[in-house]
């Protein structure tokens, strides 16, 4: 990480502000201020252009100043962690990818995980690899939504057109894999939906090939940019320390100097296999935020490359039929397979009374899946640790002091997404 300046006066605060409490909880408040008067609360959001996902934001300025803010969630709740409950293990995974839209695999493979410790499977080598290479890809495809998107609220417009350019790319290799570009339901109890289709690997290699010019590309509009830097740099400091008393992981963690990552400290799906590194900053400011998020994409680009040319031979899921669907071509030839099909389709499978919690190392931190189990076919509750929901809570410590300018910053740097953090 390079060296970084802090604007001065960025991380300021008044000392002995008193703040009433909001007159109603979800409803716009006033605060008051023995030294300042003219406190005005402002709203940004919930509509979309204003924040990152339906986002309610009460702000509390003085001036330019963030006194004070109140993060209002809960606008696009969707119910689905009940939901899964009145489903079979089998018909859970379309729901529970739909949570962190952005993620779809990293939502899949922790409640697969889940179960998969439940009923005791042994996932074969060659899905653990194709999982690896699906979730880099949907890492790389995620970093580059929040590049664009954070590179048009700093005033970067052309890294918003390049950054869809690069990331409607990984989508097309999702609907070669899966038929799908977005919630493939590619991600099965006991592996993969079905092998990759022939030629695949070479689309893949084609693009980790192009794709770290690409990063250098990013980084000459972005770095050169001194009105973008001036934004990023020294802006919204927060200690790791502080940080992980709020239960921040991720980028956002990292970026403070804290190398924790699940992929390196508790490796699951072969991530132990591969050769990587977990970039880390030294200030915690928004530059070490994005800095962080550019190295992750490179280093998912040499885990991918390790993916599909280490690739082994032999089963793309579990052979046990218990929990697997029988060869497609089997329906056509044996009446077992075709009965087993339709009954693990229409009634799912069982799983022995117990519960799970399997975390993984999402796009925004740790995300996991916690799963109860009754002994039926349907789980008796299904929790998930969305990791937008724990970093927003860090928010206001990151923008308390800071201009509305570095409010803005530091949203699209913590990098939110409101369907994980709604659910």
């Amino acid at each position: 990480m390079s060296d970084v300046t802090q604007r001065p006066g960025t991380q300021s605060a008044i000392p002995g502000a008193t703040y009433r409490e909001m007159e109603q909880s979800y409803d716009v408040g006033y605060v008051e201020h023995p030294e300042h008067d003219e406190l005005l609360t402002l709203n940004f959001g919930p509509h979309h252009p204003a924040t990152h996902g339906v986002l309610r934001l009460i702000s509390t300025l003085d001036g330019e100043i963030v006194r004070d803010i109140k993060p209002v969630i809960g606008y696009v709740h969707t119910g689905i962690e009940k939901n899964c409950e009145d489903k079979s293990y089998w018909k859970v995974i379309p729901l529970v990818e739909r949570m962190d839209y952005l993620s779809y695999y990293f939502n899949a493979m922790t409640y697969c995980g889940a179960v998969e410790t439940l009923v005791g499977i042994d996932v074969p080598p060659r899905a653990q690899y194709l999982r690896v290479a699906h979730m880099e890809l949907n890492r790389i495809a995620s970093h580059l939504l929040w590049l664009a998107t954070g590179g048009l609220d700093l005033g970067a417009m052309s890294v918003f057109f390049y950054g869809w350019r690069d990331r409607d790319t990984i989508l097309d290799l999702f609907e070669m894999s899966s038929g799908q570009r977005m919630h493939p339901r590619y991600f099965q109890v006991g592996g993969v939906a079905e092998d990759i289709p022939a030629g695949w690997i070479k689309k893949v290699k084609q693009f980790t090939a192009g794709f770290p010019k690409r990063l250098d590309q990013y980084a000459e509009l972005i770095d050169q940019n001194q009105l973008l830097l001036s934004r990023l740099q020294g802006t919204n400091i927060v200690d790791k320390e502080t940080l992980l008393q709020y239960g921040v992981t991720g980028p956002l963690l990292r970026a403070a100097g804290n190398p924790w990552d699940l992929r390196k400290a508790a490796p699951y799906s072969s991530y132990d296999h591969f050769d990587f590194k977990i970039p880390i900053g030294t200030v915690g400011d928004n530059y070490d935020r994005y800095r962080i998020r550019m190295a992750e994409m490179r280093e998912s680009v040499k885990i991918i490359d390790q993916a599909v040319d280490g690739l082994p031979e032999g089963d793309y899921i579990t052979s046990d039929r218990k929990y697997a669907l029988p060869p497609r071509h089997e329906l056509a030839t044996s009446m077992e397979a075709l009965i087993h099909h339709f009954k693990l389709v229409t009634e799912g499978f069982r799983v022995p009374p117990g519960e799970a919690y399997y975390p993984i190392e999402s796009p925004r931190g740790e995300l996991g899946c916690f799963v109860r189990s009754d002994g039926s076919s349907k789980p008796a509750r299904v929790h998930m640790r969305d990791p937008s929901f724990v970093n927003l809570q860090a928010f206001k410590p990151m923008v308390e002091g800071t201009y509305v300018a570095d409010l803005i910053a530091c949203l699209a740097m913590l990098d939110p997404i409101l369907g994980g953090i709604d659910r």
